[in-house]
């Protein structure tokens, strides 16, 4: 595994694989005058953590089971700012209660991410591990629903080879050319899954790896404090954060309890004939911080949600600066970006879930928000945006 000799973390250096290194804490920056803001666009009644924009400007979102059973899993963010179950009743028509009664494969178990594709489809992540706990048999699987037809059109079922008992499917990105799917596994022994999209077969890669693991020596803060459950223990995920640069040939990602990015060309990923050890040998990292959510915009520019400091943070060239702080964005979780450029985000506020705090109950009211321009009228891809970040 290579270090990425002094990488000025991120752009034009990283992306652009040149030499320069520097820690990202160094290099953060507060914001400007005409630093960017948080306008809500919807609040929910559950706890939400995964965020979509298709090419049309459709909104989807998605609720984990993971402290109470959610009514819904799936659902499109109306204009007005409700949510519809998507693609149907019957999809998102699990229960824990009922599990016995119920398939789960063809049901939404546990959603943790949903992600548009550039070819019109909404694709689905299910670990179907609900509570981050046993893996319901039959359930992990990547969902792919047309858009145009609002109907399932292809089911990605994962066996044990893929999604063992302990496995927790967290994120997916998809290659430009509509071929290939990399996902994260956040779970007990962190991995990359990388999905062949034709044929549905998938290959359970850097399993173990330490790029995939979380770090022994990293405590997640929030509030300036340790954040831990009551029985002292902290926050423990393996691979979580995920992004693919624009040209769909560098992945990147990294756990969440880690310091440390992590990127390898797709092309070594995709080929199955490579060694696990010669695949590990192309691994090559920098530093950065404690991040849940990653994300790379059109322009290669590449966000992190810096879940410690309640804020985003963007790198830009060889600059990192802090996009939007605000303590309403409790755990910014996931990113999308909507067709004008727009950036949206969830804040999932996981450090308010019962696991760490018991007095507040299995259920947790969350948002969506999206990141409006600063003073200078500039949005996220540099044109002059009006109310709500449509393009003037």
């Amino acid at each position: 595994m290579q270090r990425l000799a002094t990488v000025t973390l991120l752009f034009g250096t990283l992306l652009a694989g040149t030499s320069a290194c520097t820690s990202m804490a160094q290099q953060s920056a507060a914001p400007s005058q005409g630093a960017a803001h948080l306008q809500q666009v919807a609040s929910f009644e559950h706890q939400v953590t995964g965020v979509t924009v298709s090419k049309d400007g459709r909104i989807f979102v998605n609720f984990p089971r993971w402290t109470e059973d959610a009514p819904v899993s799936v659902a499109e963010v109306t204009r007005d700012g409700h949510i519809k179950p998507y693609p149907d009743d019957a999809w998102n028509s699990w229960r824990n209660a009922r599990k016995n009664q119920m398939s789960a494969g063809d049901h939404f178990v546990c959603v943790q991410s949903v992600v548009a594709d550039a070819h019109g489809n909404l694709w689905v992540v299910d670990p179907a591990a609900p509570a981050t706990a046993p893996v319901v048999q039959g359930g992990p699987k990547l969902v792919r629903i047309d858009l145009k037809t609002n109907r399932v059109a292809q089911v990605i079922r994962f066996d044990e080879t893929v999604a063992p008992q302990g496995s927790y499917l967290n994120d997916v990105r998809f290659s430009p050319d509509g071929r290939h799917a990399y996902l994260t596994d956040a779970g007990a022994k962190g991995a990359l899954v990388v999905v062949d999209l034709q044929s549905g077969k998938a290959r359970r890669v850097l399993n173990g790896h330490p790029s995939t693991q979380p770090e022994k020596d990293v405590v997640v803060k929030t509030d300036g404090r340790e954040l831990r459950r009551p029985d002292g223990r902290g926050v423990e995920f393996a691979a979580d954060s995920i992004a693919l640069s624009p040209d769909g040939r560098t992945l990147y990602w990294k756990a969440l309890t880690g310091r440390t990015l992590y990127r390898i060309k797709t092309d070594a990923l995709e080929n199955p004939r490579l060694s696990e050890k010669d695949l590990e040998a192309r691994v090559e990292h920098a530093e950065t911080e404690p991040t849940d959510g990653l994300w790379i915009d059109g322009r290669g520019r590449l966000y992190l949600s810096a879940i410690e400091q309640d804020a985003v943070k963007v790198s830009d060239g060889d600059r990192i600066a802090t996009l939007v702080q605000d303590k309403r964005l409790r755990w910014p979780d996931t990113f999308s970006e909507g067709p004008d450029g727009t950036i949206y985000v969830t804040s999932s506020r996981i450090q308010d879930m019962s696991w760490f705090k018991p007095e507040t109950g299995p259920r947790l009211e969350t948002q969506l928000w999206r990141i409006e321009p600063g003073q200078d009228g500039k949005g996220q891809n540099g044109r002059a945006t009006g109310p709500a970040g449509q393009p003037q």
